[in-house]
């Protein structure tokens, strides 16, 4: 697609950049994410530019910033949060400290709907802020458009050169009409309706056939999940059936029955696989090993050695054949894919030997630029069946990061009693770290758990927000269903071996069997079920269950189950013997990644 039929949002670090070019995308016009250090020229090709939040202030010496050149830039502009900021601050305001820091909802008034940024905007109307600058004074040519009781200069702008500043959020789906005024943005770029699933299909065709000649063909690394799948039928919609090989790698840490099911499900939808057993090499290079990135660094290179030996068997030169993967945007914005985004974990699709392939033109990731809920919609376009569409997402390195090989690590001595929590709360602290992202940052953190001291999940997840943003200590907070007093945690070392793997391998298939049982499979957009090494009695194990709502897993809030079904969840794991202790996962994203590793 042409770049002036395209919205830039230019990132500066903040964790809703990629939201709003899903926002975007949803609405009809496609986005492009691009840093600050990008040429004048590349910025002029857009039809329009979003200046995104960030967890910078603009007058700290060491902020990103933008060229002078860039204000003077025709095309228009609006700035969001950091964003509206630095085109004040560039243009000639001023920007402070707030006395006033919002973080949360508000109510914005617009006090003129003459702009063609606010309109069909209600007069009254609620945002969703979070920031602690603020603008004190407006560059020439600005108005204000509409102000929240502790933001003057909410939302400013200048009609005549297009440039628009707003201090919420509009792209999340706390800020009501958010939507309105992201639709006005995209009509006064003139590109409304310049995107779809079926134009990505064609422009995506047209690329391929480029990429991969006649002469070339792509083998692909296939997990059975939706990403891998849609890719698989991309590719062979672009370059035909006979130029793409699919290769399963079962590393021993699939899912129950998953090899046997993905064959005959992928097979009737014309997916011929060819299966690599690998577990006993996977099952000796994991053993003992805790880190997450260093288990994500050997499951991507043995991913690739597999590979290597599988083109040497099927006669599969590499002069002739391309490695294909199903990697999607999110995969590289946790990698630290774009310069001010903080690295929260390396997808096992960007381990070096990856990035260097890359580098040589030698990948081909046909659905790169796609969030999973794109993907899915691009699977019901090439005719993927709905019941494989809407199967949860699962890692590519399967259950070996649903495994919480962490060491016993001695929890820190924290205080409490100064939250705001229920009388009847109990608190205690897991004796080993998980993965969060707190700040637009990866965290490696303990996670507090909470006695089940009330069956109201609103008052869970009150406690649950309370805890993390002010103990920065927790990244991560659980309950443990049906237990009333925490007593002490026994610590048992997890192996990554097939034993214990099987106790997950069976605890998974019993979390999804309720789940389909209970007809609640579609209303979780995905349930990660974590074996930890804790567990109430000794020699035993714990089970988190992690179900969340989202949409392009960039944000995702935990999944309010009915605790008939919680409990019938609970029951069921109990009856394993290696398990003795089932905990319930009431982090939002952030803090908490949505999985555990």
């Amino acid at each position: 697609m042409k770049s002036d039929k395209k919205i830039a949002v230019v990132d500066f670090g903040g964790q809703y950049a990629h939201l709003i070019a899903s926002r975007i995308r949803r609405l009809g016009a496609y986005t492009e994410i691009l840093s600050n250090d990008e040429p004048i020229s590349t910025y002029e090709s857009f039809a329009g530019i979003i200046l995104s939040g960030g967890p910078s202030s603009v007058y700290e010496p060491n902020a990103p910033k933008l060229p002078n050149e860039f204000f003077q830039i025709k095309a228009p502009i609006l700035g969001i949060c950091y964003g509206h900021q630095l085109l004040m601050l560039a243009l000639g305001g001023d920007v402070k400290s707030s006395h006033s820091k919002e973080y949360g909802p508000a109510v914005l008034q617009i006090q003129n709907q003459g702009h063609s940024l606010s309109k069909s905007l209600s007069l009254q109307t609620k945002v969703w802020m979070s920031h602690g600058d603020e603008v004190v004074s407006l560059p020439k040519g600005f108005d204000i458009v509409g102000s929240s009781e502790n933001c003057k200069y909410a939302f400013v702008a200048n009609e005549s050169e297009k440039k628009f500043g707003i201090q919420f959020h509009p792209e999340v789906t706390h800020s009501e009409e958010g939507e309105i005024l992201l639709k006005n943005f995209i009509e006064i770029c003139g590109v409304t309706s310049s995107w779809s699933i079926s134009q990505f299909l064609d422009q995506k065709i047209a690329e391929l056939q480029k990429q991969v000649p006649v002469g070339k063909n792509v083998f692909l690394l296939v997990s059975g999940g939706v990403d891998s799948s849609v890719a698989y039928l991309l590719l062979v919609k672009a370059l035909g059936k006979d130029r793409v090989k699919g290769l399963l790698v079962d590393t021993g840490f699939m899912r129950k029955n998953e090899v046997q099911d993905l064959l005959e499900n992928l097979h009737q939808v014309g997916i011929d696989l060819t299966v690599w057993d690998e577990s006993k090499i996977f099952y000796s290079a994991l053993r003992n090993e805790f880190d997450p990135e260093k288990k994500r660094g050997i499951v991507g290179d043995l991913f690739l050695e597999a590979q290597k030996k599988a083109t040497t068997s099927l006669n599969l030169d590499s002069e002739h054949w391309l490695l294909g993967q199903g990697t999607i945007y999110p995969d590289t914005i946790e990698s630290g894919g774009t310069k001010h985004s903080h690295k929260i974990k390396t997808h096992h699709n960007r381990v070096p030997q990856i990035e260097a392939l890359i580098r040589e033109g030698k990948i081909v990731e046909p659905i790169a630029d796609l969030y999973k809920d794109e993907v899915r919609e691009l699977g019901r376009y090439l005719g993927l069946p709905e019941k494989w569409i809407e199967r949860h997402p699962f890692p590519g390195p399967g259950l070996v990061v649903r495994m919480i090989a962490s060491p016993e690590k001695t929890p820190p001595k924290i205080d409490f009693t100064t939250l705001k929590l229920p009388k009847t709360a109990e608190i205690a602290i897991l004796p080993i770290l998980a993965v969060g992202v707190q700040g637009d940052q990866r965290s490696y953190s303990h996670c507090a758990v909470l006695n089940d001291c009330t069956d109201n999940w609103k008052v869970l997840e009150q406690s649950a927000v309370e805890i993390t943003n002010f103990k920065k200590e927790i990244n991560r907070v659980v309950f443990a269903p049906g237990i009333q007093n925490l007593d002490s945690f026994f610590y048992t070392k997890l192996t990554l071996d097939k034993k214990d793997t099987d106790v997950l391998r069976e605890a998974d298939a019993i979390v999804n069997r309720i789940l389909y049982e209970e007809k609640i499979h579609t209303k979780i957009w995905q349930m990660p079920v974590v074996l930890i090494p804790v567990g109430i009695k000794p020699n035993s194990f714990g089970i988190v269950l992690r179900p969340v709502e989202s949409q392009e897993a960039m944000t995702a809030n935990f999944y309010e189950m009915e605790r008939r079904t919680l409990f019938a969840i609970r029951e069921e794991l109990l009856k394993v013997p290696e398990i003795s202790l089932v905990l319930y996962d009431l982090t939002h994203k952030p803090p908490g990644t949505i999985e555990w590793e």
